[in-house]
């Protein structure tokens, strides 16, 4: 990577508008202008089939260089947006200055309970460094996504019914405000802010460091349950029944799946449809076996993955790509999902349907995510008994048509719609999508807030809406 700009104290010529002269001298971290190799690597979302055009990238090496990139947008009238993984960019940042915080790597684990990460830590190096330890945080089904832009978002994973959401864990927050000031936020110090950093997404802020409770939990009885196209159907019904039975020590999800014969997909998974039952269990594993009986009893699977394992390994669960793809994705709540629910979604992805979607997913919430915490968040729609997610990948050109093809899907579920969505799955929808993960109640509190820590709008783009 060639930086266009050097570290403060270095001479350097920035090769784009000459008034981020100002901002580089004022960095320790590299600046980048389009057409620079550095530009194209920290411009480019996870999502490669989305587009951004930022007017520049700053790779943040310090909190400090996040205060001082702000204040210059500030100055100079610029739109920010924060990118550490690129999961959820799905704007163009046309003219944007583009906040890259991967080099924010801090990544503390105290032996008490709790762990402070900074705003570029993977989930993944947060399992890498709690391994043996016995704690556990609570991540999402993909570990390569960040601590800081996952938990804002709420952080809902593959053990939300028995833990709740990964914003409820949150102990502090550091962020700097849209007014240029770093804060150390909790629930004591500016309880306003605390509640709408956790579940307002990037609205209020750029998060540089995360305070968060671990949990006591070395050992999970997990995995999934793979059938193939011949029981899927019976394996879907299945599911849509036994669920509802669970205690909130299970959480699953159902996964439709066409996989296509590439590198570290199994062989008996490889370009057959297949219907995944992804499962997490926190108590004993004999008591989760018991749980989880029925559905092993609902076909013969081709794949049985279920099993005691450390919980430094529950990326395994969904064992979702961490490589960069172009992708099409669509999500929504739903207020239940069962038998009729199960038929109308076999008609629209089934075995035989000829669906471009690679993966199309139900995740059932409830249990402890149901439940407000003791300190409130802007976290909505708790009371959702469902999530709908689709994904297709392909060449860009081919995407609109999985697109109009996941609407239909979606359509087609309208029966059991709750009428809303979740800000981690809304990056695709911009701030109709974003609006909609709020209750009017909600977002409304969430637009005050950011009059207020963000005087100049500077954080608009695809957030709260302009105001």
């Amino acid at each position: 990577m060639e930086p266009i700009g050097e570290p403060t104290g270095h001479p350097a010529v920035f090769d784009g508008p000459p008034a981020f002269d100002d901002l580089r001298r004022a960095v320790d971290g590299a600046l980048f202008a389009p057409g620079q190799p550095g530009y194209t690597e920290l411009s480019t979302p996870w999502n490669l089939a989305v587009r951004t055009s930022p007017a520049a990238v700053l790779e943040a090496a310090t909190a400090q260089d996040v205060v001082e990139a702000v204040r210059f947008a500030s100055a100079n009238g610029l739109p920010v947006a924060v990118q550490a993984t690129g999961h959820g960019i799905a704007s163009d940042l046309d003219g944007a200055l583009l906040i890259h915080t991967r080099n924010l790597a801090e990544c503390t684990i105290d032996p008490r309970g709790w762990a402070r990460t900074g705003a570029g830590v993977t989930w993944k190096t947060v399992l890498s460094a709690c391994a043996g330890t016995g704690l556990a945080g609570l991540c999402g089904s993909a570990p390569g996504v960040s601590v800081a832009g996952y938990t804002s978002g709420g952080g809902i994973g593959p053990m939300a019914r028995t833990f709740g959401a990964a914003s409820d864990q949150v102990r502090a927050f550091d962020v700097v405000t849209g007014d240029g000031r770093l804060r150390h936020v909790t629930a004591e110090t500016e309880p306003d802010l605390f509640w709408g950093l956790r579940g307002g997404k990037s609205s209020l802020g750029i998060i540089t460091a995360t305070e968060f409770n671990l949990l006591p939990l070395p050992t999970i009885y997990a995995g999934a349950l793979f059938f193939g196209e011949d029981s899927a159907a019976r394996a879907t019904f299945a599911w849509s029944s036994w669920c509802h039975t669970l205690p909130p020590e299970a959480s699953t999800s159902l996964a439709l799946m066409q996989l296509p014969p590439t590198p570290g997909v199994p062989e008996a998974l490889a370009g057959t449809f297949t219907a995944a039952v992804r499962y997490v269990y926190t108590g004993s594993p004999d008591d989760g076996a018991r749980w989880l009986a029925p559905m092993r009893a609902a076909g013969v699977p081709l794949m049985d993955a279920v099993q005691t394992m450390p919980y430094s390994m529950i990326g395994m669960v969904h064992s979702d790509p961490e490589d960069a793809l172009p992708a099409s994705e669509a999500s929504c709540l739903l207020a239940d999902f069962g038998p009729e629910a199960a038929q109308t979604l076999l008609r629209a992805v089934g075995p035989g349907t000829n669906s471009p979607q690679l993966l199309v997913e139900i995740r059932q919430f409830g249990g402890a995510l149901s439940e407000e915490p003791a300190v409130p968040s802007a976290l909505c729609h708790r009371d959702a008994g469902f999530g709908l997610y689709s994904v297709g990948v392909a060449a860009p050109p081919e995407l609109p048509a999985i697109a109009v093809h996941a609407a239909g899907l979606h359509a087609s579920m309208g029966e059991w719609h709750f009428g809303a969505n979740l800000p981690n799955f809304s990056a695709s929808s911009g701030a109709a999508g974003f609006a909609a993960s709020y209750t009017p109640e909600v977002l409304a509190r969430l637009t005050r807030l950011a009059a207020h820590y963000d005087p100049d709008a500077l954080f608009r783009l695809g957030q709260v809406p302009a105001r």
